[in-house]
């Protein structure tokens, strides 16, 4: 979304506005309101954010956004088979998702629209008739098996925070600590360069940010974004849990974590920063 809207900016074919956001990392309800002004037409905004892991409360914002005559889209990829999500009930009107967040084929995703007719004439060609198949499927498989794989991945999620925290100082949690995805969690680790550290811990697949923008550099936009400084933004990981995550595997990633923290810690010389 950010890259469209900043081809739309270069092009001169729209405004974009660009929301400021509390430390949570949710749109705050006074600068929606102030941002939709006439003329405004359409609203973006992510149900679970791919960094951070904090979910927007679209509700409510879809009704301040209707109430001003503004559609609201979706990006609610990262949300979906991990929390429920009513594209209906929450007010959306269209909403991208991917298959391959939910371990079905990659190449495909869905465009929801709100409204009848034949796609309102929108039509893309031949049809990937595998790729559907097997998004369907996946969609299947990942609302019978959600509230329970929710649980389970959280409560990976969970004890590897509790851990670290319990024997780390100087560290954080980034968003809402309560209402957010259950298989995200992006924890700062002060004085560490995040990018060292996950080097240091060569066999663990972490990020400094979303894998969408791994080639990215500079600090994450999402960590700035909520109020962090370069540094602070450069100590910070995500750990990405799912459906084949173990507890063997995180209590090995603690271990991990654990000892290359503090050994980075004890020789700030190899943890400097370098840009």
């Amino acid at each position: 979304m950010l890259e469209t809207c900043r081809d739309l900016e270069m092009s001169d074919a729209v405004q974009i506005d660009y929301l400021p956001l509390d430390s949570s990392g949710r749109v705050e309800r006074h600068a929606l309101a102030t941002y939709l002004e006439p003329g405004a037409e359409v609203l973006a905004l992510m149900v679970g954010n791919n960094e951070i892991g904090s979910i927007h409360p679209l509700t409510e914002s879809a009704s301040i956004a209707h109430a001003s005559g503004v559609s609201v889209f979706s990006d609610i990829t990262q949300a979906v088979g991990k929390i429920p999500v009513d594209v209906y009930a929450e007010g959306i009107d269209l909403a991208a998702f991917s298959a391959h967040k939910i371990y079905g084929p990659k190449g495909i995703g869905a465009l929801f629209m709100r409204g009848g007719g034949q796609e309102r004439g929108l039509r893309s060609g031949a049809l990937n008739v595998p790729g559907i198949v097997g998004f369907g499927e996946a969609c299947r498989i990942a609302m019978e098996e959600m509230n329970e794989e929710a649980q389970r991945v959280g409560g990976l999620r969970d004890k590897l925070e509790q851990v670290l925290f319990g024997e780390l100082a100087d560290i954080w949690i980034n968003g809402d600590k309560q209402s957010r995805l259950p298989n995200t969690t992006n924890i700062g680790f002060r004085d560490v360069d995040a990018r060292t550290l996950i080097r240091d811990m060569h066999d663990i697949a972490v990020s400094t940010r979303s894998a969408c923008s791994s080639g990215a550099t500079g600090p994450s936009h999402v960590l700035k974004a909520i109020g962090l400084t370069d540094d602070e933004a450069y100590s910070c990981i995500r750990f990405s849990l799912g459906r084949f995550t173990t507890e063997e595997e995180i209590d090995y990633t603690i271990e991990k974590v654990m000892a290359s923290v503090r050994k980075l810690r004890k020789n700030p010389t190899t943890s400097g920063r370098t840009i």
